[in-house]
């Protein structure tokens, strides 16, 4: 992430951020090409006896009245952190269970797949799973990250360490 670490991109946005857009300090992660803000919005208080439609129609609504309201705020504040840290900002919010993703990047990759790996993705396609190889592996990716997620946070940490010691270390 060039000079800036992660806490100072988080001291940042802190700084930046209206204290009322959020009812806490905003999720921020960021890779090489995008810095994702997602912040939550205060639970919607239903009626009495209210069902799940009226809840969920309610969520929406508070997520459609803060992504409008906060638009041109958000634009200026992703204006002046894309100049400063050279990278996209999108923004998502979460109110209750639900979370609701703006504008975010998807990121072409590339990757050489052998044939066995190559027919894990035609079979996904053929099922229906996915509409192309492109589609399937991004799949396998979600999968992933869905199931492997406390083993990726413990290697993040690792890595994390090790950005630590070599900073301390020596200067080339």
């Amino acid at each position: 992430m060039g000079e800036m670490t992660l806490d100072e991109l988080r001291g940042w946005f802190a700084g930046r951020l209206p204290d009322e857009w959020f009812t806490g300090a905003p999720e921020i992660t960021v890779d090489r090409e995008e810095i994702l803000v997602v912040g939550d919005l205060p639970e919607v208080k239903a009626a009495k006896g209210a069902g799940e439609a009226e809840g969920a129609a309610a969520r929406e609504s508070r997520v459609d009245a803060f992504r409008e309201d906060t638009r041109e705020q958000r634009m200026a504040i992703a204006r002046e952190a894309q100049h400063r840290f050279d990278r996209t900002v999108s923004w998502a919010v979460t109110v209750g269970d639900r979370r609701v993703l703006f504008t975010h990047l998807a990121v072409p990759t590339m990757t050489r797949l052998r044939q066995p790996q190559r027919q894990v993705l035609d079979t996904l396609v053929e099922a229906g799973v996915a509409r192309s190889r492109a589609d399937a592996l991004a799949w396998c990716v979600r999968l992933v990250g869905q199931h492997e997620e406390d083993w990726l946070s413990e290697l993040r940490d690792a890595m994390k360490n090790v950005a630590d010691v070599r900073e301390r270390g020596p200067a080339a």
